[in-house]
């Protein structure tokens, strides 16, 4: 029997390893862009930054330290300088793999961390495994701008799944599809006309705004977001912003909404505030060929109608008028039933006019019953001085 040499005790002293194997090791040494790994071989392995992560930002000595205990996969056992090339990162996409095809076959939600925003959609990282979501199942609304998801935990399930291609899709639309029809659901077995509910606005158009109740959407018309005139709603509502509101209807999915509570109706009580007689100040609100409308307060207006202007003829309410002038008329209707009132200019002046005169003549008269008195009382004098 042949003796051994040193060297060849040596050899057997350390373990075999093989490419494609996964080993633990130990770090020795690092630095920003490599580290040295104890394998319990006679050569050291090498780990770069490359093959310890796809993200090239990395300072290795930030998150490898001396001592630290690593599994890595071996991609060479000899790089031709005698060291050991290994990767850390290889290993972690061979069990990142697994990991999304178990999700894909188990339909199980995953959470990772968005870490591009692509033109077609969001790419995030399972275990060192790349996931592409597309834009269009990032979420159950259409989003223009998806860069608001970079950094963002995001969940998601893995609804195609081609290793040979290196192909994986994730869909987080079907999620908040799921979510938002049992949160409809729920809120629709607790919500019923007349209820005042807390909801954020959602989108905003020139007829309305959708507000998002939890679950569904509810529509706030123009013509209920005050008791007063709104011209544009986007002049006065934002995107995002809470509010209350009351629920006026529901018709199967659909839900109407109002901010025109029943104990802030400016009509309650108004009988006696705008009765027939009394004259009142308010400003143009709006113009119509047929006349113009007068807000006597935030909700309240009045119909100043063509024919009731002026005395004089007019032919259009914009030949005298324009909105936002000062005008003082009288009622001449108040109709409780349709809440609607009706003023005139025309009969105020009229009036004005006869109670000048009236005023005119009783001075009139008051002055020649004056001028007779001084008169009988001159003519007595004479008479006794006689």
């Amino acid at each position: 029997m042949s003796e051994q040499t040193f060297e060849q005790m040596l050899d057997e002293s350390f373990k075999t390893i093989h490419t494609g194997e996964a080993v633990e090791g130990s770090v020795i040494d690092v630095k920003p862009d490599e580290a040295i790994l104890n394998i319990g071989y006679k050569s050291d392995g090498v780990l770069t930054r490359n093959e310890y992560t796809n993200d090239h930002s990395v300072d290795l000595t930030e998150v490898l330290h001396i001592g630290d205990k690593l599994e890595v996969k071996v991609v060479k056992v000899n790089d031709g300088d005698g060291q050991v090339v290994l990767s850390y990162k290889r290993l972690a996409a061979d069990r990142g793999n697994k990991r999304i095809e178990e999700a894909y076959n188990t339909h199980e939600v995953l959470t990772a961390k968005v870490t591009q925003v692509l033109s077609g959609g969001l790419s995030v990282v399972v275990e060192e495994v790349r996931v592409f979501i597309p834009a269009s199942l990032v979420s159950d609304t259409f989003e223009r701008d998806l860069s608001k998801y970079l950094g963002q935990d995001i969940e998601f399930v893995i609804t195609e799944y081609n290793p040979h291609r290196r192909r994986y899709i994730g869909d987080r639309k079907q999620l908040l599809v799921a979510r938002r029809q049992e949160m409809q659901k729920k809120l629709f077995e607790t919500i019923k006309p007349g209820d005042v509910v807390e909801g954020v606005v959602k989108n905003i158009t020139d007829f309305g705004a959708f507000v998002d109740l939890g679950g569904a959407d509810g529509l706030l018309h123009i013509s209920e977001m005050s008791w007063g005139r709104v011209e544009n709603p986007r002049k006065v509502f934002k995107v995002g912003e809470k509010l209350r509101v009351l629920i006026k209807d529901i018709q199967g999915t659909k839900i109407a909404l109002s901010l025109k509570f029943p104990d802030e109706n400016p009509w309650v009580g108004a009988a006696e505030k705008y009765a027939a007689g009394n004259v009142v100040t308010g400003k143009v609100a709006r113009m119509t060929d047929f006349g113009a409308f007068v807000e006597l307060e935030p909700g309240i207006d009045a119909l100043l109608h063509v024919s009731q202007i002026a005395r004089e003829h007019i032919e259009k309410p914009s030949d005298v008028l324009k909105v936002g002038d000062e005008v003082t008329a009288k009622i001449v209707d108040f109709n409780e039933d349709n809440n609607k009132i009706s003023l005139s200019v025309k009969q105020l002046l009229i009036e004005e006019e006869r109670a000048r005169r009236a005023a005119e003549r009783a001075k009139e008269d008051a002055d020649v019953a004056s001028v007779d008195v001084d008169a009988y009382i001159a003519a007595h004098q004479d008479d006794e001085e006689m």
